[in-house]
């Protein structure tokens, strides 16, 4: 009796991990936002660090960031890397970049024969930009991962093509048009760090993704402006002073942002220790200035984005 007892509690254990790491695919139709990861860079949130997909039509197209952790949200997607048209980096903070060679490596295994973009900051004396990232982790003789040189030199199934985007000014910069979509991108404040605020019109609905910023520069609201969804970063809770602040928005300025925006749904993610437990006080500081609907985010959770709510 026992030993049926054991073996029908097991069965059910196995069950439960199967379901808790199967694929959890966001619809089939339309546009959607999946959130990889909404931890931060802390081991012990339980959490990935920042990582979103924009899925059309059940395609993953375009990725934004790659911290520790989302790879593996991105193989429950569902996910194929040979959809991804682009890879678009907020800032190389490791929390935000850490597994782009997880991803290229996992590339190798798969059909993928098209160039695969990746659109990222400039840098400055305390960062590098994008283009010197890349060839940093591949590029030969010299590259930290330079056994997958290839796909740099063009000698693999396909290649890598890093290009800076400026990171300094106030202007909002066009990055990309075509295949359906256009990519714009803005510099946000993240304290030393060069960093890129990111927005994605698609199929008639617009995207907003802030990255880490502290909102002092004023170049959000314009990028956001009446966005069908704005994925914020809510990193630090209202009473944040120091370097947290410098880095980082509170929720207030997340309010007047999305107030100002008009923007038609808020998504809080880049969740950390010390945002838990304080969200029904960070939801008041942002109703001050913002009434549509807002989500505090979890790993793998998908949102439908549409014009009309």
């Amino acid at each position: 009796m026992q030993r049926t007892v054991r073996f029908t509690v097991t069965c059910l254990l196995l069950v439960a991990a199967f379901q808790t790491h199967a694929a959890q695919r966001c619809g089939s139709d339309g546009v959607w936002m999946q959130v990889l990861g909404s931890g931060g860079p802390e081991m012990t949130d339980q959490r990935a660090s920042s990582g979103y997909l924009v899925w059309q039509d059940g395609h993953a197209r375009i990725l934004v960031d790659m911290g520790p952790g989302s790879m593996l949200r991105y193989e429950q997607s569902g996910a194929r890397i040979e959809d991804l048209d682009v890879v678009l980096l907020t800032h190389l903070h490791v929390d935000h970049s850490a597994d782009l060679p997880t991803l290229i490596k996992a590339a190798f295994f798969t059909e993928r024969t098209r160039s695969l973009p990746i659109f990222g900051p400039t840098g400055n004396e305390v960062m590098p930009d994008t283009i010197a990232f890349v060839e940093a982790l591949f590029a030969s003789p010299s590259g930290a991962y330079r056994y997958r040189s290839g796909y740099l030199a063009g000698d693999e199934a396909f290649s890598l093509l890093p290009h800076n985007v400026p990171a300094v000014g106030m202007d909002v910069k066009q990055v990309m048009e075509g295949k359906g979509y256009k990519i714009t991108a803005v510099p946000v404040n993240h304290g030393p760090i060069p960093a890129l605020a990111w927005r994605i019109d698609i199929a008639g609905r617009s995207l907003v993704f802030s990255g880490d910023m502290n909102g002092d520069n004023h170049t959000l609201p314009k990028l956001a402006k009446g966005a069908d969804l704005l994925v914020a970063h809510h990193a630090i809770p209202q009473n944040a002073t120091g370097v947290a602040r410098n880095l980082h928005m509170p929720p207030s300025v997340i309010g007047e942002i999305a107030g100002e925006s008009n923007v038609k749904q808020l998504v809080l993610s880049h969740r950390m220790n010390r945002t838990f437990g304080v969200e029904s006080e960070s939801e008041v500081e942002i109703r001050k200035n913002y009434t549509g609907p807002l989500t505090f985010a979890e790993d793998r959770q998908c949102f439908k984005v549409s014009i009309q709510y």
